[in-house]
């Protein structure tokens, strides 16, 4: 198991956090588990803006986040990051946006370290499909995906 610096619950799962003093170095899906209190202040933090995210899905994010990925990665990330609670884009907008292709935008959702926070679950496929989520075609983590979008009133 990683060093989580805390694990905060969420309806049906549970989300860990890893981070240094200075910024969050990850973020994953769990199953559903007791919680860790936060090791950090900035784990504290993070918790805290989480928490915020739950109660209310078009919460803006304010974390430090490591330096991470590729150069391509951080291109898709960006774009993902620009689009708002509520709304979806599929992986061939997202491409079309940085002139790329929709496969290589579906592996960089998959190697996204920092999900809620960096909102790759807006991404879904033609024809508004689900897709994939965080590698996975199905089971846990695309019941996740569905939760997520539903929370922010995405149409799922």
């Amino acid at each position: 198991m990683k060093p989580y610096s805390a694990i905060l619950s969420a309806p049906g799962f549970a989300i860990g956090i890893c981070c240094d003093q200075d910024e969050i170095t990850g973020i994953d899906y769990l199953e559903a588990r007791a919680e860790l209190a936060p090791q950090t202040p900035l784990a504290k933090e993070a918790v805290r803006q989480l928490r915020a995210w739950l109660k209310d899905p078009s919460f803006q994010f304010g974390l430090p986040l490591a330096p991470a990925g590729t150069h391509f990665q951080r291109r898709v990330w960006e774009q993902i990051a620009a689009i708002p609670a509520g709304r979806t884009l599929s992986y061939g907008e997202v491409a079309a946006a940085i002139r790329s292709g929709p496969r290589a935008v579906g592996n960089a959702c998959g190697a996204n370290p920092y999900p809620i926070v960096v909102p790759c679950h807006r991404v879904v496929g033609a024809n508004q499909g689900l897709g994939g989520f965080a590698r996975q075609r199905g089971g846990f983590l695309l019941d996740i995906k569905k939760w997520l979008l539903q929370h922010e009133h995405a149409g799922f």
